[in-house]
């Protein structure tokens, strides 16, 4: 071997070592860079500005992956923790929701008051609905006279859900149509103001069924008086 084949390996010998050299150091960056971040974990992002004592609905944040070791310990990680809760400040549109953010949403407002009333436990709430829910509440009258239709009518829109009871066995000796009457009903608790609850005390007394309607969080409640009362014959 002469001295230019010589210098050629050793060239490639100290290319060589360079090369794991370089790629020792990458990996030791790497490692370094795991240890400093550390594992992803779900948080959550305002998504645009919430005003204070706006009631919250999963709508209004975004899901996004951050380093566990960059999150406080006062981050929502779960957004069912929101349920039923309200701004207490001002949130930002790309602030990091937190708990000290949020709080429970009082029971009653101003000039509301609480009514339970049973519901089909069937037909009216299927599990659905919990607490915080908004529902419209349906209920289906017979007509007064023979010849009147009978007649299905939204009495009250965006109803809040305060509490929903344990399931419970009717009174097999009422006095009503058993054929017509749940064996089961639960005990819904809202909180209306007194025009509803004399409304939605009315049907439960004396519709022959009262129904509930889940309303989409962040979706219209606003039903037009046109919409309110159906009957079999006028539908088109």
């Amino acid at each position: 071997m002469n001295s230019r084949q010589r210098r050629g390996v050793i060239l490639l010998i100290l290319s060589a070592l360079c090369a794991l050299g370089a790629f020792a150091g990458v990996l030791s960056v790497i490692r370094d860079v795991n240890s400093k971040v550390g594992p992803e974990v779900t948080a959550y992002r305002v998504k645009s500005r919430v005003e204070p004592y706006t009631a919250l609905s999963t709508g209004q944040f975004e899901k996004i992956r951050m380093p566990r070791r960059w999150l406080s310990d006062n981050a929502v990680t779960d957004l069912r923790k929101i349920q039923g809760k309200i701004a207490v400040t001002t949130l930002q549109a790309g602030s990091l929701l937190q708990r000290d953010m949020v709080v429970d949403q009082p029971a009653l407002q101003p000039g509301q008051q609480e009514v339970a009333i049973m519901i089909d436990a069937a037909t009216g709430v299927a599990g659905k609905i919990t607490p915080g829910s908004r529902v419209n509440v349906y209920a289906t009258f017979a007509g007064r006279k023979e010849s009147d239709p009978d007649q299905s009518k939204i009495i009250v829109t965006n109803a809040r859900v305060l509490d929903v009871g344990q399931i419970t066995a009717l009174d097999p000796n009422s006095d009503k149509d058993r054929q017509q009457q749940p064996s089961e009903a639960v005990p819904i608790t809202f909180a209306l103001s007194t025009l509803d609850a004399q409304r939605i005390t009315y049907a439960e007394s004396f519709a022959q069924r009262v129904r509930l309607a889940l309303v989409a969080p962040g979706g219209g409640t606003g039903v037009p008086d046109k919409d309110r009362t159906y009957e079999l014959a006028t539908d088109k």
